[in-house]
Formats: structure tokens, C-alpha cells, sequence
């Protein structure tokens, strides 16, 4: 029988209603105790890691999870996380770096409501997660939710309240889990030992551009941060200004020669970003820009962190950034 770590950290799938709202103090003990059919699948331990609002989660909790999985991955045959919705796909997307070419699975879920209400979600996602962790199919970081199995670099939360939160962008489900059977679309062959790493470096600014958005923002940005993700308007670009000496075009090549890191992405979910389609793409392009494509912004931040984690050395970084890790671009 295999054995599974149920690592607890908060989300509403833990939460219990108080004058002040939801808020998690439910164990992760008690969360197994909701769903005693999965003792015939595994023996199931549980560790109560964190017990977060995920609003609160940040780049130290997601190497705090990295480590409790590397100090227990040799006695366990499998790893279910549960975390909250609101910012489950940028942890995903994390470890989906931090750990790497993962023999065994390591399952990420949680629900739109608690589990300790009659009407929830909560119950079904756990169960499917913990049986999907036993599969012989499953490897690698994945997000488990609403009878859908989603690579951690793909996930994006599209539904604020409906029970199927989540989709994965830009590239296939990796298997559907129905009634505790599971269909698997895409069969990974994972051989070997993970990678484990230990660094982030958060010093990455995601810019959302809005027409008539100043350029003054992109170098005020340059001042705090090493890296800016600039979201740019459909396939991509920079905006022109009347006077090119104060335009986007000209602030990104000032924050360039100082070292600064820039990416060009898309604020459109499907399909990506392609700069050489128009004229004010080509700029950005020539100038060397690194380009997210069809990545999901949550792998491109966390990537990033990753990446600056590990080096500074520019032709490194590209390297790094345009090697496909966990199905997280199409080559």
C-alpha cells in the first residue's frame, strides 16, 4: 500500500466561519477524518505546515513547502498540498521549479468552500487528489480540482465562486479523475532522481499596461526591482509616444543598460504572444526582449524568480527562461 503526506496549509478548504469571516483553523488531521474512503487506496500522514488565507502566501512559504517535501520525499510515494484557490496557480507554478523531474507526484489542491460544509467541494477534490497521488501515471507538480488534472506551469483561476475554478492554459488536461477512475490523457515517462532547489529572488514587478499609461511608471518600477514582466495589450508590444524620447520604447532600453531584466507578455489568457507580428512589436523584439509566448503570467513570474534565484548572467537567464520545464511553453 502506498503511503501519501497530506501537507495542510490553509485555504478555504480549512476554513470555519467567524464574526470576522472565513478563516482557516481546521487541522490537517481533520481534514483526512472528512474523507475516510481513501484509507482502502493508501496510509495517508498529514503535517500541518501553514494554515493560510493563500491572499497571504509568499515566495518564503513556497520554499518552506519545497523543504517539507524534500526532507520527506524518501518515505513517502506520494505528496497532496492543500492551499487556497486565490493564489494556488502561483504556488504551483513555483514548485513546478523549485522541484523538478519528480518521479512521484505532488498533488495540489483545494476548494471554493469548506469541507466541513454539507455543500462543498472540498470533500471530492482531497479524494480525487490523494487517489490521483497513488496513480502510477502521475509525476511531477500537478493541480488537482473539479475532476481535472492540470500541469502546475498551466493553471489558471478563471471562477471566483464555481466549483470548477480552475483551467489549464494553453495546453491539454493531463488526465480527468470521474466517479475515483482516472483517465489519463498525457503519459509522462519520468526516470531518475528530482531536482530540488532552494533560492527565489523576488525582486520581480508585473506591469500591466492600460492605454495612456506613462512610461515614467516602467523606470519608477526599474528603480525597486531587478526584473519587469511588462503585460502588454494582445500579441504584444510598447506603446509610442508623441515624444520618443520619454516613450516606453526609450525607458526599456534605459533600464536595460542599467542591468535591469525585461519581459514582454500578453494580458490576453489564450494563445500567447508573438512580438514580430506588428511594428510595435519589432522593437522590443530587436532590442532582445525576452518573450513569454504562451506561458501562463503565474509560471512567468515565479519562472523568473526562479531563474534570478540561480544566476545573472544575461545569456544564462534566456537560456534558462526559453528551456521548456514542465510542459510551461511550447518549444
Amino acid at each position: 500500500m502506498k503511503k501519501i503526506l497530506v501537507i495542510a496549509t490553509g485555504g478555504t478548504i480549512a476554513c470555519k466561519r467567524t464574526e470576522g469571516g472565513l478563516t482557516p483553523l481546521i487541522t490537517s488531521e481533520d481534514l483526512l477524518s472528512y474523507i475516510p474512503g481513501t484509507r482502502e487506496l493508501c496510509q495517508t500522514d498529514a503535517v500541518q505546515l501553514l494554515n493560510l488565507d493563500s491572499t497571504n502566501i509568499r515566495p518564503e512559504h513556497w520554499l518552506m513547502m519545497a523543504r517539507c517535501i524534500r526532507e520527506n520525499y524518501p518515505r513517502y510515494d506520494g505528496f497532496v498540498l492543500c492551499h487556497g484557490t486565490d493564489t494556488m496557480a502561483f504556488t504551483a507554478a513555483a514548485l513546478s521549479y523549485l522541484i523538478q523531474n519528480s518521479p512521484k507526484p505532488i498533488i495540489i489542491t483545494g476548494a471554493q468552500r469548506p469541507i466541513d460544509m454539507e455543500d462543498t467541494d472540498a470533500r471530492m477534490n482531497l479524494s480525487d487528489s490523494i487517489a490521483y497521488a497513488c496513480s502510477e501515471q502521475a509525476h511531477g507538480v500537478s493541480i488537482v480540482f473539479d475532476g481535472n488534472v492540470i500541469a502546475g506551469t498551466r493553471a489558471r483561476k478563471m471562477r471566483t465562486k464555481s466549483y470548477n475554478a480552475f483551467s489549464s492554459i494553453n495546453y491539454p488536461y493531463l488526465a480527468a479523475i470521474r466517479d475515483g477512475h482516472i483517465v489519463q490523457y498525457i503519459r509522462e515517462e519520468i526516470t531518475g532522481c528530482p531536482a530540488f532547489y532552494d533560492t527565489l529572488d523576488q525582486s520581480v514587478f508585473l506591469l500591466k499596461l492600460i492605454p495612456g499609461i506613462s512610461p515614467k511608471l516602467l523606470l519608477a518600477a526599474g528603480e525597486e526591482y531587478d526584473a519587469i514582466i511588462i503585460e502588454s495589450f494582445g500579441v504584444g508590444g510598447l506603446p509610442a509616444s508623441d515624444n520618443e524620447e520619454e516613450s516606453f520604447l526609450s525607458a526599456a532600453k534605459e533600464l536595460v543598460k542599467k542591468g535591469k531584466l525585461i519581459v514582454m507578455a500578453t494580458q490576453v489568457i489564450h494563445e500567447g504572444s508573438d512580438l514580430g507580428v506588428y511594428a510595435v512589436g519589432k522593437d522590443a523584439e530587436e532590442m532582445g526582449l525576452l518573450e513569454t509566448g504562451d506561458m501562463t503570467l503565474e509560471a512567468a513570474v515565479t519562472k523568473i524568480m526562479w531563474i534570478l534565484g540561480q544566476t545573472r548572467d544575461p545569456d544564462t537567464i534566456r537560456s534558462m527562461f526559453e528551456t521548456t520545464i514542465r510542459y510551461d511553453r511550447m518549444v
